[in-house]
């Protein structure tokens, strides 16, 4: 019984407070996972401009960034997250865990990148991925995009990139991503379960209780296991102490809490299923997300 742990980093704040929190509480309960980082400017401060954006969680802006990180990219420029926390990001890798690439600027790519052209995509893949070169000495092997949001020309990079994986979608189990009948020969190990702020506020569900709910959601365990979705923003600051009870809960429940990279070399990776991709809606946030739809089937 696998369950993978996914942490999305956008923010500098997140990325100097929420990480080190999040890496030292894995490391007490001896678990995995995988952190993705923002590595261009942090322009969060935009996000008050964008309803959508606004809407996919159920904290209050301020409770979730802090002041001083609403404030960049309007009032304040936008620091750069990559420049200024390579140390911090050194360390994640040389504890032992998982480094990905999550974007360069991560409010950008989920505002702009469903209608962006091919050279706007590949410039802000080209950034971010050259930006983690620079900080660790090799190119990524794994990449979840910001927003679960995508577009063509962003997958058939992620192939040319030779990249191992990639966790952009949202699903039920491990496949390899059919888009408009063009297979892309990058596997995706999309979120199967539900994150904790798209459950609070949601049928009586609060911060008291959602590990509860979250647990139980978690009950059946996947045969390829379950991916979960987590933010330093959130998780490593004031929902903490619900990430290290579900922690508890997990390990107790007989997970193994793993990296994406441990998921994907469990699997039987010749006989991954083939899927399509669509853009959905999920409970508890609002906008598209690119989504693990029904078996690709060639005619």
């Amino acid at each position: 019984m696998k369950l993978a742990l996914k942490i999305d980093v956008s923010t500098l704040r997140g990325t100097r407070e929420g990480v080190p929190r999040l890496a030292n509480a894995l490391q007490r309960h001896n678990a995995g996972a995988t952190f993705l980082f923002s590595l261009g400017p942090d322009r969060t401060g935009r996000i008050i401009r964008h309803a959508a954006l606004r809407k996919t969680s159920g904290t209050p802006l301020l409770a979730q960034y802090g002041f001083r990180t609403l404030l960049y990219g309007t009032v304040l420029p936008g620091p750069n997250i990559g420049v200024r926390s390579k140390k911090i990001l050194r360390r994640v890798r040389d504890d032992g865990f998982e480094v990905g690439v999550r974007g360069w600027d991560h409010i950008a790519w989920q505002v702009r990148v469903l209608q962006a052209d091919a050279a706007w995509t590949a410039r802000h893949m080209q950034l971010a991925f050259g930006r983690f070169n620079e900080i660790f000495g090799a190119m990524p092997r794994v990449h979840g995009a910001a927003g679960w949001r995508m577009n063509r020309h962003a997958y058939r990079l992620e192939q040319r990139m030779a990249l191992a994986y990639a966790s952009d979608t949202r699903g039920h189990f491990p496949f390899v991503p059919v888009l408009n009948g063009e297979i892309i020969a990058c596997p995706q190990l999309p979120t199967t379960l539900p994150t904790l702020d798209e459950l609070i506020g949601a049928d009586g569900v609060t911060a008291d209780n959602v590990v509860d709910r979250l647990l139980e959601r978690s009950r059946d365990p996947l045969p390829t296991g379950h991916v979960h979705t987590l933010r330093a923003e959130r998780e490593g600051m004031a929902l903490l102490p619900q990430f290290e009870r579900l922690l508890e809960g997990w390990q107790a429940m007989g997970y193994d809490l793993v990296s994406l990279g441990e998921l994907y070399e469990s699997l039987d990776h010749a006989y991954l299923p083939h899927c399509h991709v669509t853009l959905g809606e999920i409970a508890g946030s609002s906008g598209a997300f690119a989504r693990q739809s029904g078996p690709y089937l060639a005619v």
